[in-house]
């Protein structure tokens, strides 16, 4: 999150568990209007944006991968369901500056949703793991979770693949900015991916501005269009 009077906001509102449409569950912020996920559906969502549009064209035996809003961990929990029988090792960086308490990440309903309660204990690990230690969840999946605000990543052609999933842009525009998408293009390898939900004409612009080939994908229910975003 970005360091604003409305970042400072958000440490201070009042947070709610809701359930989505697809009866998942997602972090509700009531005095923003603003969910960490879209409330037509949270597993629905991750599943369509960063798996179907972004994962799922990346067929390296070893990938990493940078998420922009680590939040509920529902994205990297399903990028490492995705991955059980998979032989590829993943190397997951997760960027949060004001992450989910353990109390709120043990509400959260997303290895019973996903029939996937055997991995419970990964996702509790998820949260209750150490911020700024890379840890092991399984042979082929690595997690590093950095408490950072995201003007203040630096990384230089590392990953293959960001999930972008900050707030809205009506929540926070900064975070959707040319400076912000400069990082990310900076950050990817040659021919690495940016995949995100959002698909307003700015941030469409914002991308094109950092350099990114920039296309429309049909959305998740809910949302007519989403952005993929290409480093060349």
């Amino acid at each position: 999150m970005a360091v604003t009077s409305t970042a400072f906001f958000i440490t201070t509102v009042k947070r709610e568990i809701i359930t989505t449409e697809d009866g998942s569950v997602t972090i509700h912020l009531p005095e923003m209007n603003e969910s960490y996920h879209s409330k037509f559906g949270a597993i629905q969502e991750a599943y369509h944006v960063f798996i179907q549009h972004g994962l799922s064209l990346k067929s390296k035996e070893d990938i990493s991968i940078l998420e922009i809003g680590f939040g509920t961990g529902l994205n990297a929990f399903i990028t490492y369901i995705e991955n059980v029988n998979n032989k590829r090792l993943v190397h997951y960086t997760g960027i949060e500056a004001y992450p989910v308490d353990i109390e709120e990440a043990g509400k959260l309903n997303y290895p019973q949703q996903l029939k996937q309660g055997l991995y419970k204990d990964v996702f509790i690990k998820m949260h209750d793991s150490p911020w700024g230690a890379a840890i092991t969840l399984s042979n082929g999946f690595t997690l590093h979770k950095r408490r950072q605000f995201f003007q203040d990543i630096v990384d230089e052609s590392v990953y293959d693949l960001v999930y972008f999933d900050a707030f809205g842009y009506h929540a926070q525009p900064d975070l959707w900015s040319p400076e912000i998408f400069k990082k990310m293009y900076t950050a990817l390898k040659p021919g690495g991916i940016l995949v995100t939900y959002a698909c307003r004409t700015v941030i469409k612009n914002a991308m094109k501005q950092a350099g990114f080939l920039v296309e429309k994908l049909p959305g998740p229910p809910g949302k007519r269009e989403m952005l993929r975003a290409i480093k060349n």
